[in-house]
Formats: structure tokens, C-alpha cells, sequence
């Protein structure tokens, strides 16, 4: 066997993701290439392939850098899935020992692969304070809505009320997207992404990407992004305004997502990560959804900690309060800068 690095994916990358039973949609090149196309950070696509040249394992990783917290080697960035994908654990295992010796060479303070099992004879540090809220789906939506109970449905049926406009599209509705979702991290304290990032990951994305704003009186009030992939659709981004609260537009949201789920076949529905126990944990939990346990392994320095890229870091703590309290206009002028710095 042999490990092949390159600075773009080899011809037969995309037909080895697409065929391998672990795969996510952030494996393929193009989803890869989001962080490059968006950034202009360097992208690194590791193989490995056995005696006849077939190709047996992949891993994509994105390098990242900030004054704070260094360097960093992350597969795959801005996403919760990504990691190693190996024909069996020997293979995996040498794929991340050598994404290891990529961070060494580079001087990276740490190299993070995010997986949702562990890897049989890896001795990295895994990290397990993370899960992916994961809702199965019945076959009709006659059959979801019986399935997710009478106090949800009063909620969603809270928002006609309002008389709320549903839309669904692609691209043409980025603006909207974008003018919920920037104002709802500036609330939380976390910079947002470029408008271009949501460019860049439609048009990587394609058909398998979908839009969808709710809006009062042509003032969009929620917002979100689905990706499908497989039998199973996740939504990656979804934000509501303080006013939408109240209209319950938040849970017309996502009665909206799952119904589309049922209708184009899905089996499950990812409501995305969340800490045990937290706000967003019991959200998606009333919903039915299920915790799956995500394992992100760390390659570290000698003696390096396991990093917390997150609000357990004091650091975190105080940058989200400061930005929380920032004018709307400010945080989304300067929260593009520092975002492409966070995994």
C-alpha cells in the first residue's frame, strides 16, 4: 500500500466516495473545495492504494490558521462529517497517522478528523463531547405528523396565524438566507460566514442543495439550508429572527424540512451536532430525534491538549460576549475575516 498526497483530488476520488458505505456528502471534491473556493485555504487530498493501484482509502483535509489559536488541519472544516474513508481499519489508521505527519511537517498545533465511529488501532486522542441529532423517518407525512404528537403540531399550527409565505428554491434565495441567518450569529456571538461562502455552497452542492425561507409581510423571519445525501437529509444551517420566535415560524421551519424529507424519501432526518443537554440538544430531542455519537480524533504534539475550539474556552466565552453586543452592520463586515479561521 501506498499513501498519495495532492492539492487536488485524483481522478477516481469522487467514484470511491460515492461507493463506500461511510461516505457523507462532505467527502466529495467538490464539498472538499468549499474551503478553498471560498478562502482560498489549501486543501490536501491524502489516498492510499493498494499493489495493483486501485484506490483503497481517502482523506480530505482543509488547513486553516488564526493569530489565537495557530495552525490547523481539519477534515473537513464548517461541517460535522468528513473524516477517514478506508476499505478496513489498517488503512485507516495509516491515513491518519500520515495526516500526522503532514501536521508535524507544516507545524500544525493540531490535526482533527471528525468521525462518527471509532477506528480500530488509532491512538489519537478522541474527543467524544459531541453528537448528531438524527430522526427517523415514516413513510408518509400523514404518518410524521401523528409521529412527532399533538403539542408540536399546535406550535406549527401556531404560525398560520400569520399567514406565513413558504418558499423553497436554490440560489435566488440566498439573500433572504443570509439576512436571518447573518443577524442570528451576530445574537449568538459567533462571526458569520461571507455571503460568497453560500455561493460557493450551492454551486458545490448543486441539485442536492435547497433553500428555504418563511417570511411575514415579504419579511423573510426564518431561514435554513438542507443537503441530501443518500437516504438521509441534514440541515447544516437554519436560524430565526427574534420576532419569528413568537410566530413559531422556528418550528414551521422545521415541520417544513421534515415533510420535504418524507416527500423525496428520506429515511432520516439530521437535525445536525449539539453538546448533551443544552438548548439545541432538547430542541431537536422533542422532535424525536436520536443521539449519535461523534468521535473526532486529534492528532497532537508531544504533550499538546486536546484543543477547544468552542464556547467550553474561556477565550470563546469572552469573544462571544463582546460579539454578541456588536451593531449588525459591523459583526457582518468583520465576522468574513475571522470565520475562515474557524473549523
Amino acid at each position: 500500500m501506498r499513501i498519495e498526497s495532492g492539492d487536488t483530488a485524483p481522478v477516481d476520488w469522487d467514484a470511491f466516495v460515492a461507493a463506500h458505505p461511510a461516505t457523507s456528502a462532505y467527502h466529495h471534491a467538490a464539498a472538499v473545495s468549499i474551503g478553498r473556493d471560498a478562502f482560498g485555504l489549501r486543501c490536501t487530498f491524502l489516498s492510499a492504494r493498494d499493489a495493483q493501484g486501485a484506490l483503497v482509502g481517502v482523506l480530505p483535509l482543509v488547513e486553516q490558521s488564526s493569530f489565537a489559536f495557530g495552525r490547523y488541519l481539519t477534515s473537513v472544516p464548517f461541517f460535522t462529517y468528513g473524516g477517514v474513508l478506508a476499505n478496513d481499519d489498517a488503512i485507516a489508521v495509516e491515513l491518519a497517522k500520515h495526516a500526522g505527519e503532514l501536521g508535524k511537517e507544516r507545524r500544525a498545533a493540531h490535526v482533527e478528523l471528525r468521525h462518527t465511529a471509532p477506528i480500530q488501532g488509532l491512538d489519537f486522542a478522541d474527543r467524544q463531547d459531541k453528537v448528531s441529532m438524527v430522526l427517523p423517518l415514516p413513510a408518509t407525512v400523514e404518518a410524521l405528523s401523528k409521529q412527532i404528537g399533538s403539542k408540536l403540531r399546535s406550535q406549527i399550527k401556531r404560525a398560520e396565524r400569520e399567514n406565513p409565505q413558504v418558499r423553497w428554491g436554490g440560489a435566488e434565495l440566498l439573500d433572504d438566507f443570509y439576512s436571518v441567518f447573518s443577524a442570528s450569529m451576530r445574537d449568538l456571538g459567533t462571526p458569520v460566514y461571507p455571503r460568497k461562502f453560500f455561493d460557493v455552497v450551492q454551486r458545490a452542492f448543486g441539485g442536492s442543495s435547497d433553500v428555504l425561507t418563511i417570511s411575514v409581510d415579504g419579511t423573510a423571519h426564518a431561514a435554513a439550508i438542507i443537503v441530501k445525501h443518500g437516504n438521509r437529509i441534514e440541515v447544516p444551517w437554519a436560524a430565526c429572527s427574534p420576532q419569528g420566535k413568537p410566530m413559531a415560524l422556528n418550528m414551521r421551519m422545521y415541520w417544513e424540512m421534515l415533510k420535504l424529507s418524507v416527500e423525496r424519501g428520506a429515511q432520516a432526518f439530521d437535525f445536525g451536532r449539539s453538546s448533551p443537554d443544552s438548548g439545541t440538544y432538547k430542541f431537536k430531542a422533542q422532535w424525536g430525534a436520536q443521539p449519535w455519537q461523534l468521535h473526532w480524533h486529534y492528532w497532537l504534539p508531544a504533550g499538546a491538549p486536546v484543543p477547544k475550539l468552542n464556547n467550553s474556552n474561556p477565550k470563546f466565552q469572552l469573544a462571544t460576549r463582546m460579539w454578541s453586543r456588536l451593531p449588525l452592520w459591523c459583526a457582518n463586515a468583520i465576522g468574513p475575516l475571522i470565520s475562515r479561521s474557524l473549523p
